[in-house]
């Protein structure tokens, strides 16, 4: 097999994970970091009251916001998990987030876990994962 740990190899190009590693986290963070916000002319009351539906008026409000603040909840399909991820899907999406900060494609999920219960981060935890924010996006020099 020509992959050791660390390295993968697609179409014979080397790809080797490491800095620009996809990071996963909590769903919390987004909340903290992302800031996301209930769009004055949505129509309904989803997902917490941030969430724009996948039809109709609140999907023309996504279509005609910044790519860089909408992010899409998607269903796992294989677990009762759910994921916020960025830009627009159109496949398994529960609904789309606006946010006050923008995300620029930066290479980051949320996981947001339905059960055995929601788990929420400790301060700390939550610090820890804001610092890694922080670094995805200085690596990918981005300020904001």
């Amino acid at each position: 097999m020509n992959q050791k740990i660390g390295d993968l190899l697609l179409d014979g190009e080397k790809v080797i994970f490491g800095k620009s590693d996809w990071r996963v986290l909590h769903e919390d963070t987004f909340y903290e970091y992302y800031k996301p916000y209930r769009h004055p002319k949505s129509a309904h009351d989803i997902w917490g009251g941030h969430g724009l539906e996948t039809f109709g008026g609140d999907l023309e409000l996504v279509a005609a916001s910044d790519p860089n603040h909408v992010w899409t909840v998607l269903e796992d399909g294989m677990s009762d998990d759910y994921w916020i991820v960025t830009g627009i899907h159109r496949v398994n999406r529960i609904c789309y987030l606006l946010t006050e900060v923008p995300h620029n494609s930066i290479q980051i999920d949320f996981r947001v876990r339905y059960r055995p219960r929601p788990v929420s981060l400790t301060k700390i935890g939550l610090a820890r994962q804001i610092a890694q924010i922080k670094r995805v996006e200085r690596e990918s020099n981005i300020t904001i």
